[in-house]
């Protein structure tokens, strides 16, 4: 089965850890827009100015899994439903189910970049549910 899990939240929520052990667990493989700002040593860099260049290359490497069948899983803040969007058409495209997952951060959970408080509150007046 073709399947492509969207997993959503706040920074700090738990998305990447969800996202690792799905892929550990299946034959899946994981994406994040993250991936784009970590440097060949392995050091994170981000740059906001690059962020819409992140999700088209989080997209290119989603459709490029995509086109040979593998599961995917996508790890990113995906506030509002458009966000996503992207993702639905590629999974339209190629066949795939999906599964969209909302992680909330009630471990306590702190953000590993480094996002600022007042970044996460507009995070979080803006995330937007569908039922």
């Amino acid at each position: 089965m073709k399947e492509l899990f969207l997993i959503r939240g706040i920074s700090g929520a738990g998305k990447s850890t969800l996202a690792k052990i799905l892929v550990g667990d299946k034959d899946y493989c994981h994406k994040e827009a993250d991936m784009y700002f970590v440097n060949s040593d392995g050091s994170y860099k981000f740059n906001p100015s690059q962020i819409k260049d992140a999700h088209a290359w989080c997209q290119e490497e989603v459709e490029f899994l995509m086109k040979y069948e593998h599961k995917v899983v996508v790890s990113n803040t995906f506030t509002q439903e458009w966000e996503m969007l992207p993702y639905y058409d590629l999974a339209k495209k190629y066949g795939y189910r999906v599964h969209s997952l909302i992680v909330e951060n009630r471990h306590g959970g702190v953000n590993e970049h480094g996002v600022p408080e007042d970044k996460l509150e507009i995070m979080r007046k803006r995330f937007e549910i569908l039922l």
